[in-house]
């Protein structure tokens, strides 16, 4: 019997701290995904330290798991490098920056249908694509944590929900299955 490949999606905060104990945690729950519920396909937003962490550990693991995928959903602005050129685009860049250079890459760049079509806050429509298409969530959601207030001309602006609290309660709605990474850090 061969069992469908599932789907994992990653949320976090842009900043967090990254300690020895989160890294372990969030590979082993990724290993456990791939081990016990034929997670293969891997999807990545972008601008979070969380995300890089996860991209970083998925990479890792595909050395173990080759037939494992990595995907980025991109807003309309963003872009990713592709791991089929990933070689070429390092060297390129490393003689640029005269430093080395090591790009996340990708195996696919997924265009879901609000990318061109979304509005200012683009993340939150590509989040809920990334929601739609998953069957686990990872996050790493401090509940308490409120999203940095902007000021323009005297004005305060932005969410008083951060996207990852956007996005974690997207989950919840959509009834999939969470796993928060947040918890297993807080001591």
């Amino acid at each position: 019997m061969i069992l469908e490949s599932k789907t994992c999606a990653f949320f976090g905060h842009r900043k967090i701290e990254i300690t020895e104990e989160l890294k372990q945690s969030v590979r082993e729950k990724i290993e456990e995904l791939i081990l016990k519920h034929n997670v293969l396909i891997f999807l990545f937003g972008s601008r979070s330290d969380f995300d890089s962490l996860c991209h970083l550990i998925v990479t890792q693991l595909k050395q173990k798991y080759p037939e494992i995928k990595r995907i980025a959903y991109t807003c309309k602005n963003e872009s990713c490098f592709l791991e089929s050129e990933r070689e070429k685009w390092e060297k390129t860049l490393s003689t640029l920056t005269k430093k080395e250079v090591h790009l996340n890459c990708f195996e696919e760049e997924f265009d879901h249908k609000t990318k061109y079509t979304a509005g200012r806050a683009s993340y939150v429509e590509r989040n809920q694509a990334m929601i739609n298409d998953s069957d686990f969530c990872i996050f790493y959601y401090d509940e308490k944590r409120q999203p940095p207030q902007r000021n323009r001309n005297l004005y305060i602006v932005g969410s008083t929900k951060s996207g990852t609290k956007l996005a974690y309660e997207y989950a919840k709605q959509k009834k999939k299955v969470i796993y928060n990474m947040y918890l297993t850090s807080v001591k």
